[in-house]
């Protein structure tokens, strides 16, 4: 998604088209400050009776892996180039870490990208298993700061890993995650009535249009 991103595909994607060296750093900048306002955002103001939101008990990390489509959203400063097509891919490494992969298409029709590292977040709560993460897209080399990691909760996922719900503690952020590029009718209608149930306003959601799948290769002209 990153997201959790995601993310969460929580990104701020540079272009994927090849750039000079300047540029490149110029645009791995750009996502290290994304990541570091990510971080430091404040949540906005919960409805008093809000709950305190839970993440879903045990994600198995290798089951998440793969391909996810983004299909619905809380808008966010970080996304907005991408105006369709958002996925993230998940890849697990061997020390546990998880691989985090972002594309999405911009208004001209040009694919971004954006490669992040998720890992299990010392913060989780007890009795809880692979569903609370931490993700940086910042560079390696600012991992050691704590403020460029972003968290990344599941809070709702399909027993068979249909569709997944990220957000993080202050609600600020939601993804709505489907393994195909559209949601049932019945799956899009369970996930809202439960998201009402976690607190959530969702006049904020807007669903996030996949036309042309960036994974998906274009069908060949008879």
């Amino acid at each position: 998604s990153s997201a959790a991103s995601d993310v969460y595909k929580r990104q701020s994607p540079a272009p994927s088209t090849v750039r000079s060296a300047p540029a490149r750093r110029a645009g791995r900048a750009r996502v290290a400050l994304a990541a570091a306002a990510l971080a430091l955002s404040p949540g906005l103001a919960l409805r008093a009776d809000a709950p305190a939101l839970q993440p879903v008990p045990r994600v198995d990390l290798q089951r998440y892996a793969g391909l996810w489509y983004q299909v619905a959203l809380y808008p966010n400063d970080f996304q907005s180039q991408c105006v369709s097509d958002t996925t993230a891919t998940y890849t697990p490494r061997p020390d546990g870490t998880v691989e985090v992969l972002n594309q999405c298409r911009r208004s001209n029709g040009e694919p971004d990208r954006a490669e992040g590292l998720a890992r299990r977040s010392p913060k989780a709560p007890g009795g809880v298993e692979g569903s609370v993460l931490e993700v940086r897209f910042a560079p390696a080399w600012l991992a050691w700061l704590p403020w460029v990691w972003g968290d990344y909760w599941v809070i709702q996922l399909a027993d068979d890993y249909r569709y997944a719900v990220v957000s993080e503690p202050s609600r600020k952020y939601l993804w709505v995650l489907s393994r195909s590029p559209a949601l049932s009718p019945d799956d899009d209608a369970t996930i809202r009535t439960r998201l009402r149930e976690q607190g959530f306003d969702l006049s904020r959601l807007q669903v996030h249009p996949q036309e042309r799948p960036l994974n998906q290769r274009p069908t060949a002209s008879p």
